[in-house]
């Protein structure tokens, strides 16, 4: 329920998250409450914790549980507690903390609440209000429901990965994952889209609900109008972008990549103009829409032969002044010294007590009257049982000790 003595300067103050995830969509969904004031408690298995612990990067490639930069990023400004859901005063201790929570979010496979005495059915005779949001790789009905999944799979189940990078550069090469954890991040920020929704109707009608977040329904509903067009048109989207081609894409330069597509007439014109007009621009084959298309292929070519022997700030500053769509590809150096993101706070710093201090992305929106801020790094394992068991629950010190040596916490 609300907690009354937060104060109201936070957009999602007072808003009690029950976190039961694991690695990156539940954990990124529970950030974004947590990053707009929430009260995030995320639960992980004692000893052994979230799995993302064990992922890098780490300072110095040295592993260790408590320095993965995915799970400081993942988890700052959330609290962190141990629990043993297999055991039955886990589970008890588990509904305690949901009578008290507005928002539950889990990932656990179709059945194990079940199977646990936790579901929804069994949540919300103890809390009406509950929104429990559950992310599956497949969703908690249909054939596919109790498949196992990882990135890989999903990226590819739901076309993802056939459609990325669109255009593709390199078009004789399989289709391949997205890079990064992209394909857990997108299912993450729907998974977040929709807690939001059903915490506004919450909030007016008093009533909670059972949201079922298929992974890969996620990343379809991103692609939009390419995961369709078999449907309706029985047309495959192909990697090469467009049915019609056009000359550009993405294109080697002096020191990286730039991307360059200019279907409209006038960004053709800025685009040889930047180039200095060459002769072969003024050729019948370069006069209009289609005949580029039909050379597509070639034109490529001849663009990109020019980029090599400019750098990307030249290309980028000298297209900009002329409107023409183009852009330099930035590296994590690049979008790290960004003058812009710099300037409004993009990035952020956080003082962690094994990692030390560390540089992170942060929230991309500025609330002009409850600003987000980041309050505390990520937990160390355990590291807020007492005040949750003790403070909040009512604990005594001597039962939470037999808690731990019990092995429930």
């Amino acid at each position: 329920m609300q907690n009354k003595n937060v104060k109201k300067s936070k957009t999602l103050g007072g808003i009690k998250v029950i976190e039961y995830c694991q690695m990156v969509s539940g954990p990124f969904c529970g950030k974004q409450l947590a990053d707009m004031g929430a009260t995030v408690i995320k639960i992980e298995p004692p000893d052994l914790g979230d799995a993302a612990r064990k992922i890098g990067p780490f300072p110095e490639d040295i592993p260790n549980a408590e320095k993965s930069g995915l799970f400081i990023y993942l988890n700052s400004n959330k609290f962190g507690i141990t629990l043993d859901l297999c055991k039955p005063e886990g589970v008890k201790i588990f509904k305690k903390l949901v009578m008290e929570a507005d928002i539950l979010i889990e990932d656990r496979s179709p059945g194990d609440m079940e199977k646990k005495g936790i579901d929804y059915k069994e949540l919300k005779t103890i809390n009406p209000r509950l929104i429990h949001a559950s992310i599956t790789n497949f969703g908690n009905s249909g054939h596919y429901k109790d498949y196992k999944a990882y990135q890989l799979n999903i990226a590819h189940v739901s076309g993802q990965g056939y459609l990325l990078p669109m255009p593709s550069p390199h078009l004789d090469r399989p289709p391949v994952k997205p890079g990064g954890n992209i394909s857990d991040y997108d299912s993450g920020l729907v998974g977040f889209l929709a807690v939001l929704a059903a915490l506004y109707r919450m909030r007016i009608s008093g009533k909670g609900q059972f949201i079922d977040l298929s992974r890969q329904e996620a990343l379809m509903s991103m692609q939009r109008v390419e995961s369709v067009t078999y449907a309706n048109d029985n047309f495959i989207v192909s990697r090469k972008g467009r049915i019609r081609p056009m000359p550009g894409g993405i294109m080697q330069c002096k020191d990286g990549h730039v991307v360059s597509i200019a279907p409209q007439e006038h960004q053709w014109e800025a685009l040889m103009k930047l180039m200095g007009n060459p002769e072969w621009s003024k050729k019948d084959w370069c006069r209009d829409l289609q005949t580029r298309a039909e050379n597509a292929q070639e034109l490529t070519k001849l663009i990109s032969a020019w980029m090599k022997n400019h750098t990307k700030e030249e290309i980028f500053r000298k297209g900009q002044a002329l409107s023409c769509p183009i852009s330099p590809l930035q590296t994590t150096e690049d979008v790290m010294n960004s003058r812009q993101l710099n300037e409004t706070g993009f990035f952020v710093e956080t003082d962690h007590p094994k990692a030390g201090k560390l540089k992170m992305p942060f929230v991309p929106y500025r609330f002009s009257k409850t600003p987000c801020k980041l309050e505390r790094p990520a937990p160390l394992l355990g590291e807020h049982n007492k005040k949750v068991f003790c403070d909040d629950l009512g604990y005594t010190g001597k039962e939470l000790v037999k808690l731990r040596q019990s092995g429930i916490i």
